[in-house]
């Protein structure tokens, strides 16, 4: 019954399938779990797909190409039809129903046949009537073929004589195992009468919680006698996919293969693309805070990249792009990624694709989208704060700021799979604003505890900030004009802006070879942080 599994006493003991002894390791797990689905208590649904574009895409990570699109069709259709969705086909997840979404959540798992079903109490948060329908879904899944195992919370008396077996644990033993019609026999059987008209399933509860008095002892005993029992008739159903037409006709019999994870890859990086175009936060907002932010840093650094006199002015605009870049990046990516992760472990736990694949389906998706928004910002900002303008200084400084915004992107990945996202922000602006400090700007080399000068060289902005700057005034830039200087201008002459602020000219290869280093090992971490997370969960 309902949270005996979090309070057991006893964790030990043999899990047999079909009568054979599993192994306690790895490969037995994935044996299971190769022919059983969990659909877990909450309905894990991306909202912004329609009932049939997340069953199609269902229907492509497990059925893969044995199957055309017509013949997927026709098994979705008739899945849907079966459990009451038929009606819902082009309704969004995000405006269905708690009855639907949990008949959805089935459905989703009926399309490869799982011979075994595990529920996490599916009447949770539903109404009576919703709950009755969903166990009458269930009762003829199991009437199918299908073993249906489902744990559940205060049943009603017509919910609960629709199971065929009940296992009911007090202080982690069993107490009862057997028909639910056989409920108030048993009881009997120890001297414990059901009131009349009273709910089998709440008497049952009561007498286990000791309101009845202490017999749990005796029900230990006597449950150990499998008389109670009453096997349900059930037909076969195992290795082959039955799907019948909504018109008369013979019965199509498909062989399930499991599709390649090349193919599966491509299903999710559609998948993604789907979702990045429908969800307006993701593109449309940050395509245009991107452009006025642009815009707005661009004018308040007017002529900063030609004025020597404002030379300093113009680091300061490197500082403010790195700053800007990474925060954007960082902070949505906390915010953002511990939604999915819910969704992520139920596909991943029924066996939907592998970790490694849908990780590299979101670096492909992902990585694009995050340069594009680097290329709108960066390049308005450059044109409009009037940087020399040449192709090669333009993609050199468009370089480091794509390597800023990767990695980033990553650092918060892995923020916001290792804790919470409040957690995250926070440490997110700490890593952001300690690793300003040692940019070398706000404080010189020069002028850092020798000590600490060594700790800058694990600041991925040190590199970024001199990445930048030897973009601007490196390889032998001429002098700088002077706009509103009369005489002597400090800083006409990029080697000596080279000189103040401790960094050396011809370094942007070795700037962006370490910037990549970091990459790579921030995605690797990144990687390893989520399969993590997601064993612990």
């Amino acid at each position: 019954m309902n949270g005996e599994v979090k309070t057991s006493r006893v964790d030990d003991g043999d899990l047999l399938l079909n009568n054979d002894l599993r192994k306690k390791n790895n490969e037995g797990s994935t044996i299971c779990r190769k022919e059983s689905c969990y659909i877990m208590q909450d309905d894990q649904l991306c909202p912004l797909f329609t009932v049939l574009e997340i069953m199609m895409m269902a229907a492509d990570l497990k059925l893969g190409y044995t199957l055309s699109y017509k013949s997927k069709l026709l098994v979705i259709e008739d899945i849907l039809d079966s459990i009451g969705l038929s009606g819902s086909l082009h309704t969004r997840c995000g405006r269905l129903s708690g009855g639907q979404k949990k008949r959805l959540s089935i459905a989703l798992e009926l399309i490869d046949n799982p011979p075994i079903m595990f529920l996490d109490e599916p009447t949770t948060g539903l109404d009576s009537t919703s709950s009755h329908q969903c166990v009458s879904i269930l009762k003829g899944l199991a009437k199918g073929g299908r073993t249906v195992v489902c744990t559940i919370h205060q049943p009603s008396a017509s919910t609960y004589e629709m199971f065929d077996h009940v296992y009911i644990m007090a202080e982690g033993y069993c107490v009862y195992q057997g028909s639910s019609k056989n409920t108030i026999p048993y009881l009997q059987t120890i001297g414990l009468n059901c009131p009349q008209y009273h709910n089998p399933a709440d008497f049952i509860l009561e007498v286990v919680t000791g309101e009845y008095g202490n017999f749990t002892s005796q029900l230990k005993t006597a449950a150990i006698d499998n008389s109670w029992r009453t096997p349900p008739q059930i037909t076969d159903s195992r290795s082959l996919l039955k799907r019948k037409s909504k018109n008369p006709g013979p019965t199509t019999l498909v062989l399930v293969n499991q599709p390649s994870e090349f193919n599966k890859l491509l299903v999710l990086i559609h998948r993604s693309l789907m979702q990045v175009y429908r969800d307006w936060t993701v593109t449309h907002v940050k395509i245009c805070m991107h452009f006025l932010v642009g815009i707005l840093l661009g004018l308040l650094f007017e002529n900063a990249g030609i004025d020597g006199g404002k030379t300093i002015n113009n680091i300061g605009f490197c500082i403010v792009t790195l700053v800007y870049l990474s925060y954007t990046s960082i902070m949505p990516a906390i915010l953002k990624f511990p939604s999915e992760l819910h969704i992520l472990r139920k596909e991943l736990f029924n066996n939907w694709y592998k970790l490694s694949t849908y990780f590299v389906a979101f670096l492909v998706t992902n990585m694009p989208l995050q340069m594009m928004f680097c290329f709108i910002y960066t390049s308005i900002s450059y044109y409009l704060s009037a940087q020399l303008m040449t192709w090669t200084r333009f993609l050199m400084f468009l370089f480091v700021c794509q390597l800023m915004t990767l990695i980033s992107e990553g650092i918060g990945l892995i923020l916001g799979t290792a804790m919470n996202p409040v957690n995250g922000v926070f440490i997110g602006s700490i890593i952001t604003c300690l690793c300003i400090l040692f940019a070398g700007f706000l404080v010189l080399f020069n002028h850092m505890p020798i000590t600490l000068y060594y700790v800058s060289y694990i600041s991925y902005m040190r590199y970024a900030l001199e990445g930048l700057v030897v973009s601007i005034y490196g390889y032998g830039r001429e002098p700088l004009i002077c706009l509103n200087e009369e005489g002597y201008c400090h800083y006409r002459f990029p080697e000596t802006t080279f000189k103040e602020i401790g960094m050396t000219d011809g370094k942007y290869w070795t700037d962006i070879s370490v910037m990549v280093v970091f990459l790579f090992v921030i995605v690797i971490i990144s990687f390893l942080t989520l399969r993590k997370s997601l064993k612990c969960r």
